[in-house]
């Protein structure tokens, strides 16, 4: 999982469906709506410690899309001290104490596609002058739904995809010292690696959503950047899914 927030229909077609504005259906949140994405500790289930106001794009019962901002103020772990988690040495990383620390992300604004179901959800990564980077595939528990976003928990294991379309496996070595600390049992570090088998034949597939064309979206110039609310850690108070 990218845990830092620094410098790091579809397409055109979306932005119609999506930032071109009908109301969303009951029950689903309509193109411009902020939620939270937030992603729950992998030792503590019930504390999250990563929360990203986001701006609905498109929900629907195929997917959810949403918008990270640049400047977007967001929760992410940090050291303790407040260092930086990156910066802990692998072998200590996930037995070092923790704690939350606010931020900004000021690299370039990331798009953020999750069908129901799929173990994983999809970002799509700019470079400044919207340069297509690549997109990078989180493997992660299917997203809950509540009434103001959606919860997860990250797998640590990821695949970045760029657009020649080869792809490579990341954050392999987080995976296994995780196992390591116990953060995951062998039976659930299995069922990771067959959701990522899972999501590399799509890529091989050149399924949905790499081929929809959403490298050509653009966010609504009128969009205004979330707030992160006080209570961002507050605990849902209805699952819708």
């Amino acid at each position: 999982m990218v845990e830092t927030t620094e410098g790091e229909t579809a397409g055109r077609g979306a932005t119609a469906a999506g930032a071109g504005g009908s109301a969303a259906v009951p029950g689903r949140w309509a193109p411009g709506d902020h939620i939270l994405w937030r992603y729950r500790d992998n030792a503590e289930a019930d504390r999250f410690h990563i929360c990203r106001p986001v701006t609905v794009v498109q929900d629907t019962e195929e997917l959810l899309a949403v918008w990270m901002a640049p400047g977007t103020h967001c929760i992410k772990p940090a050291l303790a001290d407040g260092t930086p988690v990156h910066r802990e040495p692998l072998a200590t990383r996930y037995t070092t104490p923790r704690r939350t620390v606010r931020d900004q992300w000021f690299g370039s604004g990331v798009l953020k596609l999750a069908r129901p179901g799929d173990p994983w959800s999809v970002w799509l990564f700019w470079e400044p002058g919207w340069h297509f980077k690549n997109w990078y595939v989180n493997l992660e528990e299917p997203r809950r739904r509540w009434a103001g976003g959606v919860d997860s928990l990250d797998h640590f294991l990821d695949i970045c995809v760029y657009p020649d379309r080869h792809w490579e496996w990341r954050d392999e070595d987080e995976f296994a010292q995780a196992r390591r600390d116990g953060l995951m049992t062998d039976a659930q570090a299995d069922a990771v690696r067959s959701a990522g088998r899972a999501a590399v034949a799509q890529i091989a597939a050149w399924a949905g959503p790499f081929s929809d064309g959403w490298e050509d979206w653009r966010p609504d110039p009128a969009w205004g950047v979330p707030e992160l609310p006080e209570n961002w850690d507050r605990s849902p108070d209805r699952l819708l899914s």
